[in-house]
């Protein structure tokens, strides 16, 4: 990285084996980045599918106790996938906008 080029702290997309949060600090452009990037569109690629089952499961006047339960699970964990991949993309445009009124 060259001396001139900004360094950020992002938030990936995934934890660590405690459950804490795990960071990567660089200009956005190396591997752990592009990897984030990638989990990061496939967490909203199933968030989106997720919707569409829970709207045909809801839909469904046989649905099951447990198979509400199911989703309702796989909803809790889809939004919280999603709101860390929110949480880190907020935080990057801010720093951004930071640097932009620097320079």
């Amino acid at each position: 990285m060259k001396e001139n080029e900004a360094q950020t702290i992002r938030l990936l997309p995934w934890e660590s084996q405690g459950g804490k949060p795990c960071y990567v600090l660089g200009d956005g452009n190396g591997y752990v980045s592009r990897l984030a990037d990638n989990i990061e569109s496939v967490q909203l690629g199933m968030a989106d599918e997720l919707l569409g089952h829970a709207a045909d499961l809801l839909a469904d006047q046989k649905v099951t106790g447990p198979e509400l339960h199911f989703l309702a699970s796989r909803l809790t964990e889809s939004l919280r996938d999603v709101r860390r991949v929110a949480e880190s993309r907020g935080s990057r445009m801010t720093g951004a906008a930071a640097r932009s009124a620097d320079g």
